[in-house]
């Protein structure tokens, strides 16, 4: 859960997410939002990777970047539990 946290402390990272709300998109489409560097926007997914909040996979030389759903649930649901005093953020 702290990589989650560590991931989300960033603003592009967090643009990231919000991006692949709507679907998944490859690799190129994302850096299209962005002003930085492929290196850089690489780091950002490999953090997004690590910490289990998206996904890739690739199709030829497309790499395709979706949302983790499940995680991204389980953390919005921690999230809330820290407002809600219940243990461990689930929800009956």
């Amino acid at each position: 859960m702290n990589d989650a946290f560590k991931a989300l402390a960033d603003p592009t990272r967090r643009e990231v997410l919000r991006l692949l709300q709507g679907g998944e998109m490859t690799a190129g489409e994302l850096a299209e939002h962005f002003d930085m560097t492929k290196p850089s926007l690489s780091h950002h997914f490999a953090v997004l990777k690590q910490a289990d909040l998206i996904a890739a996979r690739r199709e030829g030389q497309q790499i395709y970047y979706f949302l983790n759903t499940t995680v991204v649930e389980d953390l919005l649901a921690t999230i809330w539990g820290l407002f809600d005093g219940e243990q461990g953020g689930k929800r009956p």
